[in-house]
C-alpha cells in the first residue's frame, strides 16, 4: 500500500511542477524543460525530479543552475498547493533517456539509408 501512494504523490509533484514551470517560473535559464518522471521514496520525504533539456551540455548545465535556484521556491510553492504531512525536499537529477532515445533514432536512420544506398551488400 505505501508504494501506491508514494506513486500518487508523485504524479502529483510532476503534475504540479510541471504547472509551476509553464506558470509561474520565469528563470529563463530553465527554458524548454520536460520533466521526464518524478520518484518519491516511500515516507514521502525526498522527491527526485528528472528532467530532460534539448541541446547541449552547457545548455542542460545552465537549466541545472536555474532549477537549483528556484528548488526553494518550487517546493514552498508545493506545500501551498498539495496538502501533505511533510512537503518532500526536492533533488533534480538530468534524464538522458530522451537523448539516448534520440541518438538511437540517428543510428537507425543511417542504417537505413545505408542499406537503401547498398541494396547489393545484404
Amino acid at each position: 500500500m505505501e508504494g501506491k501512494r508514494s506513486e500518487k504523490v508523485a504524479d502529483l509533484i510532476r503534475k504540479e511542477v510541471s504547472e509551476m514551470f509553464v506558470k509561474t517560473v520565469r528563470d529563463p535559464r530553465i527554458g524548454l524543460i520536460t520533466i521526464t518522471r518524478v520518484t518519491v521514496t516511500g515516507d514521502c520525504r525526498l522527491a527526485r525530479i528528472h528532467f530532460s533539456v534539448p541541446g547541449s551540455v552547457e545548455e542542460r548545465e545552465k537549466a541545472m543552475k536555474g532549477l537549483d535556484s528556484a528548488k526553494g521556491y518550487i517546493r514552498k510553492e508545493l506545500a501551498r498547493r498539495v496538502n501533505l504531512r511533510y512537503t518532500p525536499e526536492i533533488l533534480f537529477e538530468f534524464d538522458p533517456s530522451i537523448e539516448y532515445a534520440i541518438h538511437i533514432g540517428e543510428v537507425l536512420q543511417s542504417l537505413q539509408k545505408e542499406r537503401e544506398e547498398n541494396p547489393d551488400e545484404n
